[in-house]
């Protein structure tokens, strides 16, 4: 059978169709975030913004026909034929989509005191003193005087600030990235060695350390703040000296599925890697939940390349 062509104006009505109208159609369930809509796909969290879409975990977004041959499982002509055809029903064209006006960071002012961020850290998430002062030393963790909230600082290599992750210290649980955050200077430590460690969020990061404690400060370690590989691309570039990583995500489908992709990524570069997995569900838990057993065993040193 011949392959149907579409005119220009055809597949530029059907790639600015309004993603969100098609889903709640469908009978899926969305929700609102600002401008936005987030959709739940198994374990993948998309985006979803008048006729484009945004996938956190694979990292790769589109149009409305991509979305269509994406999670529909259809070829381009299929697709073309469900946004343009009879099966599209009444299924409306987005709006023009406005470009995003840029944000600037705005880190939140510093508190007098850190009194209620090490009761928070220390207390209640078990984390050691001197790591997290180590981290407070260098301006990388501090008390928001607003709402008292843990803040933890992303600086790039001289020293800017570019990403700011803030963890509420009472009973509301906030956690959030401030606006105009850029990701790929998430909540990080630069080493010395040749080692990364990569975290989801830097509670878990700093609950590892915390385990680890042993010579600590001469490795790198960094949070996704979130599951996205931003962060690990910029510090393999700014730390060449940088060979074997450590992907030490949470113990869930989330988890392990980032782990899978970024291991074939890091193979593919022909860095060495290797998973470290928490007992539960992530390190603060394993970190909590050990006091009262027997001491984790140090971890196996061995590093072996990730296989794809």
């Amino acid at each position: 059978m011949a392959y149907k062509k579409f005119t220009d104006e055809q597949i530029q009505r059907a790639a600015e169709t309004d993603i969100a109208d098609m889903l709640r159609r469908q009978g899926e369930e969305l929700k609102a975030v600002g401008s936005e809509y987030e959709w739940k796909h198994g374990a993948d969290r998309i985006t979803i913004r008048g006729c484009q879409w945004y996938n956190h975990y694979e990292g790769k977004g589109g149009n409305a026909i991509k979305f269509v041959q994406e999670f529909y499982n259809k070829n381009f002509k299929e697709a073309m034929e469900y946004l343009i055809g009879d099966t599209a029903g009444a299924i409306k064209q987005a709006r023009t989509v406005e470009p995003k006006k840029e944000v600037v960071l705005q880190p939140p002012e510093k508190n007098d005191s850190m009194r209620r961020v090490y009761a928070y850290l220390l207390t209640k998430r078990g984390l050691d003193k001197d790591v997290v002062g180590a981290f407070s030393k260098q301006g990388l963790i501090y008390e928001s005087a607003d709402y008292h909230n843990a803040v933890f600082v992303g600086q790039d290599k001289d020293g800017k600030v570019r990403h700011i992750s803030m963890r509420g210290t009472g009973s509301a649980n906030y956690r959030g990235n401030a606006p105009g955050s850029e990701p790929e200077f998430s909540f990080h430590w630069t080493g010395k060695n040749d080692k990364l460690y990569l975290f989801e969020a830097p509670i878990d990061m700093l609950s590892y350390i915390t385990m680890h404690k042993d010579g600590w400060e001469d490795n790198s370690y960094a949070a996704c703040c979130g599951v996205g590989d931003k962060v690990l691309d910029q510090m393999l570039k700014d730390n060449p000296q940088i060979k074997k990583v450590y992907l030490c995500l949470d113990n869930d489908e989330v988890g392990r599925k980032f782990d899978e992709r970024i291991a074939d990524k890091l193979f593919e570069k022909g860095v060495a890697c290797k998973i470290l997995v928490p007992t539960h569900k992530d390190w603060n838990e394993d970190l909590v939940g050990v006091e009262n057993e027997e001491p984790a065993e140090e971890q196996d040193e061995e590093v072996e390349l990730c296989q794809g």
